[in-house]
């Protein structure tokens, strides 16, 4: 039987040894192998890529299932509650970084190497002796046409309606926490699971909306700065997305089985704040690459 700490704020809870870093950092550089090899032309790649996933998937799968065994076992304290909360706000400090670096390199070509190669203001020399012949113009499908002629996907389409999913998603998930904090369990799960399904709609949409770029409008990764810029972007975004929902899926399941209180549910709240953080990113990448 575990021993309680979770009224003694002198006691840190310190666990044993775990496999599950090093597993984690194996199965994601599998992925990341395969993944490269993959987008390069080697038919190998997409296998070790999905076994690299497999293996990182395995791990998320014993890490998490350890973690909730030690706090349904009275493992955790106050203590190990702050803890917890400022590696989730340093975390998605993390990611805010790690978007700001994306939109920062689209910033970076739209106003300063596209008009730069164009002629505008320092780059009279580089436009007259590198690249004469270029417009500058955005979208671009430079260098030199790479890629081949494209369309882009109109904002008013697909890309509101996801807009607007995921939007009535960060509402659903505040009234689900509402409920958690008021104890009203059944209301937690209903729309906890719109929650869930809003976020999968998303994605079905997200799908749709590359098979017909890249079958309909030739917009691909090959599409020069344009389409490596837009595909990173909202690709990633799909990816944290998916993350979130699996999350919440995860959230739903442990409400169902009674896990959290009204006064101790930091797991829900993580994962909430990670969800409404997945939402702002949409909006800013929803107004500079689909509508400006």
């Amino acid at each position: 039987m575990a021993t309680s700490h979770a009224d003694d704020a002198s006691v840190y809870y310190v666990p044993h040894s775990s496999p599950w870093p090093i597993v984690g950092a194996v199965g994601l550089f599998i992925a990341m192998l395969g993944l490269a090899s993959w987008m390069n032309g080697e038919g190998w790649g997409q296998w070790v890529f999905y076994a690299g996933l497999a293996v990182t998937l395995f791990m998320l799968t014993g890490w998490f299932a350890d973690v909730i065994a030690e706090s349904v076992g009275g493992k955790y304290n106050s203590q190990v509650d702050r803890s917890f909360r400022m590696g989730m706000v340093w975390f998605i400090f993390s990611e805010v970084m790690f978007f700001a670096a994306f939109f920062g390199a689209l910033f970076y070509a739209r106003m300063f190497a596209v008009p730069w190669l164009g002629g505008a203001g320092d780059g009279a020399a580089t436009h007259e002796f590198l690249w004469n012949s270029f417009d500058a113009a955005w979208p671009t499908n430079g260098p030199a046409g790479l890629g081949g002629e494209f369309r882009t996907i109109p904002a008013w389409g697909i890309p509101l309606l996801n807009t607007l999913l995921l939007l009535a998603s960060g509402v659903t998930l505040t009234i689900s926490h509402h409920a958690l904090k008021a104890g009203e369990r059944g209301k937690v799960l209903v729309w906890l699971a719109a929650t869930v399904l809003l976020g999968t709609v998303f994605m079905g949409f997200q799908i749709y909306e590359y098979v017909h770029a890249y079958s309909d409008l030739n917009l691909t990764m090959a599409s020069g700065i344009y389409g490596s810029t837009f595909f990173m972007m909202t690709g990633f975004h799909g990816v944290h997305v998916t993350l979130g929902a699996v999350m919440l899926a995860v959230m739903f399941f442990r409400v169902l089985k009674g896990h959290f209180t009204k006064d101790n549910h930091f797991a829900f709240e993580a994962v909430a704040w990670y969800w409404h953080f997945v939402d702002v990113v949409w909006l800013i990448l929803f107004l500079f690459v689909y509508v400006i």
